[in-house]
């Protein structure tokens, strides 16, 4: 039986893209405590700091054979900063879309008859637009938007992966914007977040 312990970072990566579960497993308990230091100081939630690890080494396992690693805790600390950058522009946009929500509804014109009917006419015309996208991009719309899905749990369920899930989705909103640019710029962000 091989002592892991005394292989090196190199060492290690050379016997992972060999899928040695054993060198995945020293992986993990060489950098798991400090991945997660590093997440959990900028993210201050031991949850968030966690799955953004788990994300991590499932991600390398499921890699393994493809990655390109010159230096493993550059490589594992690189992807936690993106990850966290992931978490926290996904945290602004949920603040952003709150705070909006809250301005509209204390907006004088919140029962105004001629807003009710342009957000009637948005709602409309958006629903033709989505009909129109091809239908796994259609899926992937309406289970992020209207489902209130995350990409992860969308990219589960339809077995495909989280990146796949992502472009589809960016290119959905694209289509959906420009599709619907005579309406108000605002009113569409708006409308496209909440639905």
């Amino acid at each position: 039986m091989k002592n892991y312990k005394a292989y090196s970072d190199e060492g290690l990566l050379k016997l992972l893209r060999q899928q040695e579960l054993g060198a995945f497993e020293e992986i993990y308990l060489r950098y798991w405590k400090k991945l997660y230091s590093a997440a959990f100081k900028r993210v201050q939630s031991r949850e968030i700091a966690e799955e953004i690890v788990q994300d991590i080494f499932t991600s390398l396992w499921m890699k393994r054979e493809i990655l390109e690693i010159e230096i493993l805790s550059a490589y594992l600390f690189t992807a936690v900063k993106y990850k966290i950058i992931n978490h926290l522009e996904k945290e602004m946009s949920r603040k952003i879309y709150s705070e909006t929500q809250l301005q509209i509804s204390k907006s004088p014109f919140d029962n105004s008859t001629e807003e009710t009917v342009l957000l009637n006419e948005l709602n409309l015309a958006l629903e033709k637009e989505i009909e129109k996208l091809p239908p796994k991009r259609q899926q992937i719309f309406k289970m992020s938007r209207q489902e209130h899905l995350s990409i992860k749990q969308v990219a589960s369920h339809l077995g495909i992966s989280e990146k796949t899930a992502e472009n589809q989705l960016g290119k959905a909103l694209k289509v959906l914007k420009v599709n619907l640019k005579h309406f108000n710029f605002f009113t569409i962000t708006v409308t496209l977040l909440a639905c």
